[in-house]
């Protein structure tokens, strides 16, 4: 005669250690992912902050005047102004009117941004190849650079590398 067991309670003590083991290994893969998600939002924190200063100084640029001359007969005559500046080559901060640097280098930025730095340049379209294969004294191209020391898994990169946020804008003259 067979004997049928009808109710079944609790775990076997293999039962119990097989789950620890499982439970204990999902442990130590969540462990160990946690300074990678760590990595994540602070890498994502920096370029959307790097984003962010780049963009506000293209509108500060955005905002600059830079009008052309209109002679008599127009009502009122006005003299050409320029305060949006151009830089006489990639390494330099844009210079408008009166030899005054209008957009000058940020290395490193004022607190809270200390962290960053930001550099604008800008070209005058005017001059071959001009701006895009587009050349005409009427326009300018606003590049704004916001670079930074990002982290990495395992804490902050070195100091040779670098990340930048990099946005461009083509400017008209009014």
């Amino acid at each position: 005669m067979r004997r049928h067991v009808l109710d079944q309670r609790g775990m076997t003590l293999a039962e119990i250690i097989v789950a620890v083991a499982i439970i204990g290994v999902g442990l130590v893969a969540l462990s160990s992912a946690i300074p990678l998600a760590a990595y994540g939002i602070q890498e994502g924190n920096q370029l959307s902050t790097a984003t962010f200063l780049a963009n506000q100084r293209l509108e500060q640029a955005r905002n600059a005047t830079w009008q052309a001359a209109q002679p008599a007969p127009a009502v009122p005559a006005l003299a050409a102004v320029d305060l949006l500046g151009v830089s006489a080559s990639t390494t330099t901060a844009p210079v408008g009117d009166g030899g005054v640097t209008t957009f000058p280098d940020e290395l490193p930025m004022a607190a809270p941004y200390g962290a960053y730095d930001r550099t604008v340049r800008i070209t005058d379209c005017s001059v071959a190849p001009g701006c895009s294969g587009i050349v005409t004294s009427s326009l300018r191209q606003v590049t704004v650079t916001v670079s930074y020391q990002p982290m990495t898994g395992i804490g902050v990169a070195p100091a040779t590398t670098v990340k930048s946020a990099v946005v461009t804008m083509y400017i008209t003259q009014r």
